[in-house]
């Protein structure tokens, strides 16, 4: 297990990709939060304001999350992008192993950064909002850990995507569509009257549940589908076992499947 961490420490610290997407990450995130903090230095800043300061914008839209969860699908998908799936199995043919240590590393990775980009945004934040809100106050007392726990499930998402397609395209595809155009089109769809049956299944819908990590505020329909998430971390834990599905199915297939 310890040839196989120190495989991945070294594929991951070693591809460009890496420090590209950290950075590029890193970058966006704290662009929003001096936006943000500058367009509200001289109004109190609110919870949900810091909330946006201190992740970035991802309860609007979660880059870092995503940037990370590349790095996920790069971790195994590269392997048979490139063809080094089977030099790698070669030196390592413990595959539970490998992919283990790959699901470790990216999401070990994942939660540095993502303490890194907290701590950056708080330093932009604390720049403009003076005193500042207590961050050890509701809600962000629970927002800034659930940031770094919705970071590292979009990032084994990403590796898990990754090993059940052995591709890059497709896994990047499920990730960026489903959010965006399929969840969004069943919310939007539940408003009709004739399938207002799908609402009271909205909040299990994965990608949405999982925001509820990160949220300040609780839902509201405003001309939306009128249902009720469940708590913070009850979304989250439906988010997570989304997660675990796609890793169990991957795993599998896997052990099973021919290199």
């Amino acid at each position: 297990m310890s040839s196989a961490l120190r495989f991945e420490w070294v594929r991951l610290r070693t591809l460009r990709s890496t420090y590209w997407l950290i950075g590029l990450g890193l970058l966006l995130t704290a662009a929003i939060a001096f936006g943000v903090s500058f367009a509200t230095r001289n109004d109190i800043v609110t919870a949900e304001d810091a909330g946006i300061i201190v992740t970035g914008g991802a309860e609007l839209a979660p880059f870092l999350a995503i940037f990370l969860a590349i790095i996920g699908i790069f971790a195994t998908g590269h392997e048979y992008r490139h063809g080094t799936i089977q030099p790698t199995l070669t030196a390592i043919p413990q595959r539970s192993q490998l992919l283990l240590a790959k699901v470790l590393m990216v999401a070990l990775t994942a939660a540095v950064i993502a303490v890194v980009s907290m701590a950056i945004n708080i330093g932009i934040g604390s720049l403009y909002w003076g005193s500042g809100p207590d961050l050890g106050a509701e809600p962000l007392n629970e927002v800034l850990p659930g940031y770094v726990v919705f970071v590292v499930l979009y990032a084994v998402l990403g590796a898990a995507l990754g090993q059940l397609f052995r591709g890059v395209p497709s896994a990047l595809v499920i990730l960026l569509v489903t959010p965006l155009i399929v969840e969004t089109l069943i919310a939007a769809l539940s408003l009709w009257s004739a399938l207002d049956w799908l609402q009271p299944a909205l909040k299990f819908l994965p990608f949405s549940a999982g925001g509820r990590l990160i949220a300040t505020t609780p839902y509201e329909a405003s001309g939306g589908p009128e249902f009720d998430f469940f708590d913070r971390w009850a979304s989250g834990g439906v988010f997570a076992a989304f997660v675990a599905i796609i890793l169990v199915v991957a795993w599998s297939l896997f052990k099973k499947r021919d290199a």
